[in-house]
């Protein structure tokens, strides 16, 4: 069993025990997720942990060592095991192990959680420490969905957040690493419309936003509604010529260019108590077009 497959009155979803990735996600016959394509991404929804972003060279440094942790961690390429399984809903774990501890010197438990419903799909991660000292992690989760997804050109979307957003964000460099410029974003008040040319510099990162909240809207009226809780910072990534948009939800972020610190001084870095259990949850909601 690699693939799981779930279903909710006109919803289906599909998902991977390598990574616990999201493969598909459709209601009434509408697919909201990208058909992956790897010239462009070899992804669809990766789950981000114990790290979000780019390290410094692809390492970081904790107790005085150096780990080799490279781009939003490493549990998008380990394999899960499946938990509780019912029609519409699906917990996958994954545990520290031999493997893990060459990469991240600390004891986790990760179980990712999906709950469909009949137009929305329900994202939970728990992140519990196990060891018997703090614990500095991030997590994120990374969907791309079409885009456009209803139609039309991608020219016709935009984002609404749910608050008004600052219009400066971190500058990119070419390594990942964010850098102390801003980088203007045109926002319209809590609107920002949408085209393949706000991502020639990669994604535009909102840190600390005011928003818990955001729709990924067509013209017509058709949307895709985000609400996150336990997530501080949104994302909006593509690539030229891809037919994807992601919106990221992130606890933590890529190394600022001047960081050279341990994984406890990272900026936005969350420190778990030992037995320490956090939860993270984003739901997501189609909304078809008003009809008529």
């Amino acid at each position: 069993m690699d693939v799981i497959e779930l279903a909710s009155g006109p919803a289906r979803a599909s998902l991977a025990l390598h990574g616990a990735e999201l493969l598909r996600w459709s209601v009434g016959g509408t697919p909201l997720l990208w058909d992956k394509d790897q010239t462009f991404w070899d992804g669809t929804a990766p789950i981000l942990f114990p790290l979000v972003g780019w390290t410094r060279g692809g390492q970081a440094r904790v107790f005085g060592q150096t780990y080799s942790l490279g781009l939003h961690g490493f549990a998008r390429s380990m394999t899960f095991s499946p938990g509780v399984i019912t029609p519409d809903r699906v917990r996958l774990t994954l545990s520290s192990s031999a493997e893990s501890l060459r990469l991240y010197p600390f004891a986790f438990w990760l179980c990712v959680g999906y709950r469909l419903a009949k137009d929305s799909l329900t994202t939970t991660l728990t992140v519990k420490n196990r060891g018997e000292g703090p614990m500095p992690y991030a997590c994120g989760l990374h969907p791309g969905f079409r885009w456009p997804f209803a139609g039309g050109e991608p020219k016709d979307y935009q984002i609404s957040f749910a608050a008004q957003e600052d219009p400066l964000t971190p500058g990119i460099s070419r390594q990942g690493l964010f850098q102390a410029p801003r980088r203007f974003v045109p926002l319209n008040g809590r609107g920002l419309a949408l085209k393949p040319e706000l991502f020639a510099e990669e994604a535009l990162c909102f840190l600390n936003a005011r928003s818990r909240g955001l729709r990924f809207e067509h013209k017509d009226g058709a949307a895709i509604a985000i609400e996150t809780s336990n997530f501080n910072h949104f994302a909006l990534w593509s690539k030229a010529g891809a037919s994807f948009l992601a919106i990221e939800s992130w606890t933590g972020h890529g190394d600022p260019e001047d960081f050279q610190g341990d994984l406890f001084e990272k900026p936005s870095m969350r420190i778990l108590a030992p037995g320490a259990v956090a939860h993270h949850v984003a739901r997501y909601s189609f909304i078809a077009p008003p009809s008529g």
